[in-house]
């Protein structure tokens, strides 16, 4: 059996090994690299866009209280003033009077906080106010706009103009998936911490009155989840012991959060389950009041447990109407909705699922990265609906043109509908390895039993076993592997 390394990796050689096989290189690496900005490597973008997909498709096209945005980066200034991130979206950066790095807290954390590198204290007098937001000029006239620091505002900005259009009926979101900038102190753990970064984010407008979710049906009540609540933090136990189990049913009958809120958290880790992460390293930490953001009322992280340590992969806010009321007193312009349910016009209020992407990445990475002592080689077990390449195709013999014609023709029919590789150098082992490495669930081998039978070997990543298909019904068979509709074994 395949023994799960994952524990053991650093974050640091998690890296390497992203850089090594193509998944994330440093950005403008040839000038040393820039803190903080990374690039998508060849089977990186794949695998990002992949998840991102899985994403769009489950919140967005298997709902019908769903539509998609895709907001401009950089919008008028007064957005920023009005969501309140002018004034309040800043952290404090302060050196270590030991090992002299800079760290990055909270102002309230300000004479309590030590070095998170070294444990040594922090000199208070080097303590300074970063804004978080990166101006940019525009134009001539000297105007300062704004790299939005996240997706939400275009939403709020452009929620009657999306409602209106697509005749949407409340309760309804809107879900945008795009790139993020924000000025941060000390970028650091690799992707887990940058300065551009890709956030999705939901916005769920609901009518303020409406305290019941008709959409809260029983498997999310009965989700189970490990739970560190507010009152744990706050009487300062909260250390691992201070974990507890706890269904969504639970934490809504004690109080801690609505219907709406508990639904969409269920929602959450449901997703982030279906992508392969296991239940066992997400836990679920309740914001205390002083941590909460300036727009929400009610905070929850979803934390998984990277290399180094157990840190936020997603969270979920309670915006309430804050940022629509914001928007419509700067503005001047109604930000209200004529519910017709009701008959009357609401400003909604904002339950907001965020999910940072990268960190997202990450964790599929972590979860996924084995490796297995038989073999003696990596094995990246990805979902086959996530990995970055789908099918790998080989003749079994390079030199041998009636192998490698029907190789060649096999890829070029798969490479129609799959994303695949063509790989005809090296020991047949050694291909399969390579492919192993990278996640690539399904390796395909023409050999010469293919020439008069018309089949073709599919080895499965991970049990490694083999089963002859019919070429002209490979296509529908990867199809349903990948897709999950069929399992492996079922074939043998």
């Amino acid at each position: 059996m395949a023994e799960k390394k994952d524990s053991q990796i650093s974050i640091n050689e998690l890296a390497v090994f992203c850089k090594k096989k193509g998944f994330v290189f440093p950005s403008s690496e040839i000038y040393n690299g820039l803190s903080g900005f990374w690039d998508f490597g060849p089977l990186g973008v794949e695998l990002f866009n992949n998840i991102r997909a899985s994403w769009w498709r489950n919140f967005v096209h298997n709902r019908r209280d769903m539509v998609g945005l895709d907001a401009s980066i950089i919008s008028h200034p007064r957005t920023w003033k009005a969501s309140g991130h002018l004034e309040s979206f800043s952290d404090i950066s302060i050196q270590c009077s030991k090992c002299k790095k800079i760290n990055k807290i909270d102002k309230a954390e300000i004479g309590k906080a030590v070095c998170e590198f070294c444990g040594g204290a922090l000199d208070a007098s080097t303590a300074k106010e970063i804004k978080l937001l990166f101006p940019v000029p525009i134009g001539s006239d000297g105007m300062t706009a704004y790299l939005r620091g996240e997706t939400a505002q275009g939403m709020f900005t452009d929620f009657k103009q999306v409602a209106e259009t697509m005749r949407m009926k409340l309760p309804f979101g809107i879900a945008q998936v795009g790139s993020c900038f924000r000025n941060e102190i000390a970028p650091r753990d690799f992707l887990f911490r940058c300065r551009e970064f890709h956030i999705a984010e939901l916005e769920f407008f609901i009518n303020p009155e409406e305290k019941k979710c008709a959409l809260l049906d029983d498997e999310h009540r009965n989700l189970r989840l490990r739970l560190l609540d507010a009152k744990s933090q706050e009487s300062g136990s909260a250390a691992l012991g201070a974990l507890r189990d706890a269904t969504i049913r639970q934490m809504v009958e004690e109080g801690l959060l609505g219907e709406w809120h508990a639904y969409w958290l269920a929602e959450q880790v449901m997703w982030y389950l279906s992508t392969g992460l296991e239940p066992e390293r997400i836990k679920i930490r309740q914001h205390i009041r002083s941590e909460l953001s300036h727009y929400s009322s009610a905070t929850f992280d979803i934390d998984y447990e990277y290399p180094f340590g157990s840190k936020e992969l997603g969270g979920i806010a309670n915006r309430g109407q804050y940022d629509l009321s914001r928007h419509m007193k700067e503005s001047g312009e109604s930000m209200e909705y004529f519910d017709e349910a009701t008959k009357k016009k609401v400003i909604p209020r904002v339950i907001e699922p965020t999910f940072g992407m990268e960190r997202a990445f990450l964790a599929i990475l972590v979860s996924a990265y084995n490796y297995d002592k038989e073999r003696g080689n990596i094995v990246l077990k990805i979902k086959p609906e996530l990995a970055p390449v789908k099918v790998a195709v080989f003749p079994l013999l390079s030199n041998k043109p009636e192998l490698t014609n029907i190789a060649a023709a096999v890829y070029c029919e798969l490479a129609r509908d799959f994303n695949c590789i063509y790989d005809r150098s090296g020991s047949i082992g050694r291909r399969y390895a390579r492919q192993d490495e990278i996640g690539t669930p399904f390796c395909i081998t023409v050999d010469f039993d293919s020439i008069e039978k018309r089949d073709v070997t599919i080895r499965d990543r991970d049990s490694t076993k083999q089963v002859r298909v019919l070429i002209p019904e490979l296509k529908g068979t990867i199809r349903a592997l990948i897709s999950g509709e069929k399992k492996f074994s079922e074939l043998l």
